[in-house]
């Protein structure tokens, strides 16, 4: 069992003789990111989270020690690589957000994939991947996981027939994202569930283009939800965290080894994300509005080939999106008609979009991924890939749509 924060972090729900109230299923966006899985009251009546900066508990004596070892249930800590109390209340606040049973908070992104992945196969598994999942999880799986005994077959990551026919009598785990990253494909969560549960398959879905507020896979039958809470969870481009959420013996088994990788977060990270996730109902809602109008724009204009957005009907899989999303997000992928060159010069004459790699914070990042996603990849593996010199993904922020659109509009004049 994980350690509980401390006495005062685990006090009761009744205080001065009212219960607490707590935010529901049923609260607005806002209020959710306010309340859901909050603990109340904070260690000296704190009203946020403290920030608990050790590296190691103390014990009063021998005695301590040795209760605390011999105790089937630990109720305080010992070592900050097995827990920090700031850590435990955002990953507390981010399972009640994702309706799951236990979240793990870790080092990145990279770190919420790669954990369960390498803790819950073995040598001789078989592991059935999206194909368009992020590049970096494609490398891990195909390029490390397979060094050791483990194969990898690789289908499209909306395509539920092709995923079920590559299902094998050694399959572990079915990994895909929704929506994917440049393309915005997705998968039908439910089908994809009823497809793996009775198979005895795990399914891991990175849902971190969606957040909690626009996607919940948990409620549709997922065993395991990752988020780059890099992006839009902590929102504010200026920190490194991942996060695992899901049933709790999952999530456990994964915990179990977190010290012995040292993926860990330190609690001033930590603060900084329970900081974020105050504002995420509202960034969440700015991105989505301004993201679906920014894809109708271009979906309308003579200089772009074609736009992806799952909000769009044109997009291959709206219909999945619609009944599973309650938002569309905040990345819109493009083509610009023309040659690279021409996407180019529509990137650097853009006024308020930073060239960036990143997504989900509060500031507006565009980027050519054949450039700074692909420039290292062959030409031909990257055009099987759909990645063309022509691709822009535009990374909403929370600038006014307006403003946003104006710039575009701007620099689509010297494409």
């Amino acid at each position: 069992m994980r350690p509980i924060i401390e006495q005062t972090e685990n006090a009761s729900h009744r205080t001065n003789g009212r219960r607490q109230k707590r935010a529901t299923a049923s609260s607005g966006p806002n209020t959710q990111v306010l309340h859901k899985g909050a603990r109340r009251p904070h260690a000296y009546h704190s009203l946020t989270p403290p920030i608990v900066q050790t590296a190691a508990y103390t014990f009063e004596d021998t005695e301590a020690v040795i209760a605390f070892k011999s105790a089937a249930e630990r109720e305080r800590l010992e070592y900050g690589r097995y827990g920090n109390p700031t850590v435990q209340a955002v990953e507390q606040r981010l399972a009640a957000l994702e309706g799951g049973e236990a979240a793990l908070l870790v080092s990145s992104g990279m770190a919420a994939i790669t954990l369960p992945l390498l803790l819950l196969i073995s040598s001789g598994d078989h592991v059935v991947m999206g194909d368009d999942v992020y590049h970096r999880t494609r490398i891990f799986a195909n390029e490390f996981l397979t060094r050791y005994g483990v194969t990898v077959t690789t289908v499209p990551t909306s395509d539920l027939t092709a995923i079920e026919a590559a299902i094998r009598p050694n399959t572990r785990v079915i990994v895909a994202e929704t929506p994917t990253n440049p393309f915005l494909r997705c998968v039908d969560l439910r089908g994809l569930a009823e497809i793996a549960r009775p198979r005895g398959v795990l399914t891991l879905i990175d849902s971190t283009f969606a957040t909690p507020l626009n996607q919940q896979p948990l409620q549709h039958g997922i065993d395991l939800v990752a988020h780059s809470v890099t992006k839009y969870l902590a929102g504010h481009n200026d920190l490194l965290a991942g996060v695992v959420v899901g049933r709790g013996d999952l999530i456990e088994t994964v915990r179990g080894s977190q010290g012995l990788f040292g993926a860990v977060v330190d609690p001033s990270a930590a603060y900084q994300i329970h900081r974020g996730l105050q504002t995420l109902g509202l960034r969440i809602a700015q991105q989505n509005r301004s993201a679906l109008a920014i894809a109708r724009y271009l979906e309308e204009h003579p200089k772009v080939r074609r736009v992806w957005y799952p909000g769009l009907a044109s997009h291959p899989d709206h219909e999945v999106a619609r009944q599973q999303m309650t938002g569309f997000g905040g990345v819109v992928s493009f083509e610009i008609e023309g040659d690279g060159p021409a996407a180019s010069r529509f990137v650097d004459a853009l006024q308020l979009a930073h060239i960036a790699p990143s997504l989900g914070g509060v500031d507006t990042l565009v980027m050519q991924p054949a450039i700074l996603s692909y420039f290292d990849t062959p030409r031909e593996q990257r055009l099987a890939l759909g990645i063309t010199d022509e691709l822009i993904r535009l990374a909403v922020g929370i600038e006014d749509t307006e403003d946003l659109l104006a710039d575009i509009e701007r620099a689509l004049e010297v494409v």
